[in-house]
């Protein structure tokens, strides 16, 4: 475990990239207070490869203008989810990397509706907990917005 000066500091919302999905200038929510992350998603289709479960989805950025971007990523689970209001929904959790900073790390997302929410992508308590960073909440964007690493995607042959 890294030492209080060795850790990251991030704001309540951040600049963040999905590099295995082809995804770079998305706008994440920090959220302590959830546990898994989340990420937008619509037209949600399993599918198995080479035998094992992938799933295949458009995945939404931007706010003024919505960007929706086709993706395949393995499937780990389909998850149980509580809302902070209680209500249960089961939903698709796949793993990416995610880059943030100059940091880039595994991460779960759940697939899910947030059309209705500011920010696209949730970040949860593990993801943060993993990635070893601090959450300073008077900041905003204390991080540069990552670039794009390029490395293959596992995505491989349908």
């Amino acid at each position: 475990m890294k030492t209080f000066e060795q850790l990251g500091v991030i704001g309540l919302s951040e600049w963040i990239a999905l590099p295995e999905l082809g995804m770079v200038g998305l706008r994440a929510k920090i959220d302590t207070g959830a546990s898994t992350s989340s990420l937008h998603a619509s037209d949600i289709q399993p599918f198995e490869r080479k035998g094992e479960r992938w799933v295949r989805f458009t995945a939404h950025f931007g706010t003024l203008v919505q960007r929706g971007h086709r993706c395949e990523a393995r499937l780990i689970s389909v998850k149980t989810i509580r809302s902070s209001n209680g209500q249960t929904q089961s939903r698709y959790l796949i793993r990416t990397t995610l880059a943030l900073g100059e940091r880039a790390w595994p991460v779960d997302f759940t697939l899910a509706c947030r059309k209705t929410m500011r920010f696209r992508v949730l970040l949860g308590a593990k993801a943060l907990i993993d990635g070893q960073w601090l959450v300073n909440p008077a900041l905003n964007y204390a991080q540069q917005q990552p670039l794009m690493p390029t490395f293959d995607s596992p995505a491989g042959d349908s």
